[in-house]
């Protein structure tokens, strides 16, 4: 597709609508802290759209599912646009359209923890122990995965090699997703 100030105006708010989204989900998945003044405006901005969702969809024990889904069903809404008004009609495989919108989510998420781990990478160097709300934000949402990773890669005398690891499985993970990602 082309790159008209259309098809920019429509993903532009599709995936920024979508990355709050993702936020709020991996915030409530990393357990980040609810009171932190930025997980509250990600809350705000997100409480009403998600709240017929979270009616019908039950939770999946302590997570909620709903930001995740109606995740999904933007993506799918901004892709259908998107060919909708550059092909005149949506004679699509459904089954094409879902699998590269979870493809897309997948990059997206992948993206979010590129970005955080390097965000958290230079905090450690600049202001280790920030109590500002983004960075105790940003260290909350890629402790998880620095354990994970420290499992296989254990910090060697005060050194810690495991955000490496995690960009060299991201990008892997993403080079596997590009083909199927829109």
């Amino acid at each position: 597709m082309e790159q008209d100030p259309i098809t920019l105006i429509i993903r532009t708010l599709g995936e920024l609508f979508i990355f709050v989204l993702l936020m709020r989900f991996l915030l409530q998945l990393a357990k980040a802290d609810y009171y932190n003044p930025i997980s509250q405006s990600i809350v705000k901005l997100t409480q009403v759209p998600l709240t017929p969702l979270q009616r019908i969809l039950p939770k999946a024990g302590r997570m909620d599912l709903s930001p995740l889904v109606l995740a999904l069903v933007v993506k799918l809404g901004m892709i259908a646009l998107l060919i909708v008004i550059y092909k005149g009609s949506i004679q699509v495989d459904i089954i094409s359209l879902v699998l590269r919108s979870i493809a897309g989510l997948a990059n997206s998420i992948l993206s979010i923890y590129f970005w955080a781990t390097l965000g958290s990478v230079i905090i450690s160097w600049v202001a280790p122990g920030s109590y500002h709300p983004a960075p105790q934000l940003i260290s909350q949402l890629t402790e998880p995965l620095f354990k994970l990773a420290q499992k296989v890669i254990p910090p060697l005398g005060g050194l810690d090699l495991s955000p490496i690891l995690i960009f060299l499985a991201i990008q892997i993970i993403q080079g596997q997703l590009a083909p199927f990602a829109l």
